[in-house]
């Protein structure tokens, strides 16, 4: 059972020291299916959460959800269906004015758009009903580690109060760029530190009310801005009620790119009255994976882990699931009484084997455009077949035959340089999704396997022309 106790030890219900089993960082998508799978195995959990408890569950997002069909059991598709808005959408519209054409792109598995608040709160309920405790207004400070760089527990300032947090293990879900991380000191780790801002983008959304029906309300909307640092999106939550958004490179001009998608809305007759029910923004990863996202006594799991599919932005799903791991492996090592990095490994392992691999191939595709010209990739895009786009965007690879080539090639007159680099980029990103099918099974082979990765990583950017990313 949890305890609290002043540093005198004596209860308090105010700041002082408190213990569990696993504190959680976070009351997003990772960190609820985290405590609610910790609380179901009957260990003492608490999620600490910034955020009011009106507030918390209101995240910035595109809304939409791929993978809707599966989700952990400790907090059930059940659950969370109530906020599933609109079941219809089943495939992707891209834009594209310099071409002027417009892609219809399929896209595999259940899709649905969601009320993300109302979702939140679900997963809150959820996490609640399971067993967990929630601790809101609370804002970390600090990552208490022992003498061996272990991690062992939070400081943080609870409704104006300082409290600490002490707990066997940490699950960071702090989300993008995540303040715990730049608090513990990850020296003896294999935690990836190779975080930098330019592997982030920023994204701004509104909801949106229009007065009548919207044609595409069975599809997800896209187009690129202006700049190719960005693009639109317009998913439709209902007929009448739109997800309006922009993702951007962090280190562009938002302001700028924000005025592009004010424009265009201007400009689409559909949304001619239209009023906006919410304003929000937030950091995304658009990154591979996190190397290792463990050390002694801490796991990091959703967008602190850099779990989204770096070309789509979706995070949703695989964050249930890291959520899931990271507590599944936090119960095992407590109960063989070691914390340790080696005994949480098994996190690491799993990501790779479920999305994580696909992901870091994914992003050798966004690798691919910083170094290209982007009426060129326009062009390019417009002339490949839907399928080959969507296999693209969410398995990692396509299959470019003999045949697909010649088409894409007549299509693609005066883009044949492009088609061309492509074609080696894809060779890589297949070799890149190999290597990390072979990703080690504890820390003594992580050094190897990552020095091999680098020296495939620097063929790509040869390849691409692109500047390093990592």
């Amino acid at each position: 059972m949890a305890t609290q106790e002043t540093d005198a030890g004596t209860p308090t219900a105010g700041g002082g020291t408190r213990t569990y089993d696993v504190v959680v960082v976070g009351a997003g998508t990772s960190g609820c299916y985290a405590a609610a799978t910790i609380a179901n195995a009957g260990l003492d959990v608490v999620i600490v959460e910034r955020k009011t408890e009106e507030e918390a569950g209101h995240i910035a997002c595109g809304d939409a959800l791929k993978g809707a069909s599966n989700f952990p059991k400790s907090i059930p598709k059940s659950q969370i269906e109530p906020a599933f808005t609109n079941t219809e959408v089943d495939h992707g519209r891209f834009e594209i004015p310099a071409q002027d054409a417009v892609l219809d792109i399929p896209v595999p598995g259940e899709l649905a758009v969601i009320d993300r608040y109302k979702y939140g709160r679900l997963l809150i309920e959820g996490a609640d009903s399971a067993g967990a405790e929630f601790h809101y207004d609370t804002v970390v400070k600090n990552v208490t580690q022992d003498g061996t760089g272990r991690v062992t527990g939070i400081e943080a300032i609870r409704q104006g109060e300082p409290v600490t947090y002490e707990a066997d293990v940490v699950i960071d879900g702090a989300g993008s760029l995540s303040l715990l991380q730049d608090k513990t000191d990850f020296e003896d780790a294999t935690f990836d530190t190779n975080v930098q801002y330019s592997q982030f983008s920023s994204a701004y959304r509104e909801v949106v009310e229009v007065e009548e029906p919207v044609e595409w309300s069975d599809a997800l909307v896209l187009k690129p801005t202006k700049r190719s640092a960005g693009y639109l999106w317009y998913f439709p939550r209902t007929e009448t009620e739109i997800n309006v958004g922009l993702g951007f490179q962090m280190g562009e001009e938002p302001m700028q790119l924000v005025e592009d998608l004010k424009r265009d809305i201007r400009n689409r007759p559909e949304f001619k009255g239209a009023e906006v029910k919410d304003k929000l923004g937030a950091a995304l990863p658009t990154r591979r994976p996190y190397d290792s996202a463990v050390a002694p006594g801490y796991i990091a799991v959703g967008d602190a882990a850099a779990h989204v599919n770096p070309t789509t932005g979706g995070g949703i799903a695989g964050a249930a699931y890291a959520g899931q791991y990271a507590a599944e492996e936090a119960i095992e090592a407590i109960s063989d009484g070691t914390v340790a990095e080696e005994a949480l490994w098994e996190y690491n392992t799993r990501i790779m084997d479920h999305f994580g691999g696909r992901y870091a191939a994914l992003d050798v595709y966004n690798i691919f455009t910083t170094g290209s010209d982007l009426d060129d990739l326009m062009a390019l895009m417009a002339a490949m077949p839907a399928e080959q786009i969507s296999e693209a965007l969410y398995s990692g690879s396509a299959n470019i035959g003999p045949l697909l080539k010649v088409k894409t090639a007549i299509k693609s007159f005066g883009h044949w340089g492009t088609i061309w680099d492509l074609y080696q980029t894809k060779k890589l990103a297949d070799q890149l999704l190999d290597h990390y099918g072979d990703y080690p099974d504890s820390p003594a082979g992580f050094d190897t396997w990552q020095s091999q990765r680098d020296d495939l990583m620097d063929e790509i950017y040869e390849t691409t022309g692109a500047d390093a990313k990592y």
